[in-house]
């Protein structure tokens, strides 16, 4: 089977609501992914198999210089395949593409070999004010 990343992909909002439930431990919210993307984001990537949406990456900007990964998701059944390293691929190459000049990733523990060692990010030093 062929997988497709897709940069600024069309996508039905219920399905990517249900991947992102899924990815996320929590229920469909019924959001309106497209005009929320439209508004806030440089682009996004989606990742397809047979028809089937099953990854999903956000690229948000400040609508300069500054790109953001947000909602990096890959359907449970495909993960640990490199659909998420190929999802981030695309927003960066996206990104560079647009001249960002950088891409900023926030993130769990448990993902911290995925961005830092995979995908290349680098450590820096951050502020986070939980609300």
């Amino acid at each position: 089977m062929t997988i497709t990343y897709e940069w600024r992909g069309e996508f039905d909002n219920a399905t990517l609501d249900a991947l992102h439930a899924e990815g996320f431990g929590g229920r469909a919210t019924g959001t309106d992914w497209r005009a929320r993307l439209e508004r806030h984001s440089l682009g996004w990537v989606c990742a397809w198999e047979d028809g089937s949406l099953i990854g999903f990456v956000n690229v948000a900007w400040d609508g300069g210089l500054h790109a953001f990964l947000l909602d990096t998701v890959v359907a449970r059944q495909r993960r640990s395949r490199g659909v998420g390293t190929a999802l981030v691929a695309v927003a960066v190459d996206e990104a560079r593409a647009a001249r960002c000049s950088w891409l900023h990733v926030d993130f769990e523990e448990r993902l911290r070999t995925f961005y830092l060692d995979v995908c290349g990010f680098r450590v820096t030093q951050a502020g986070l004010i939980p609300l």
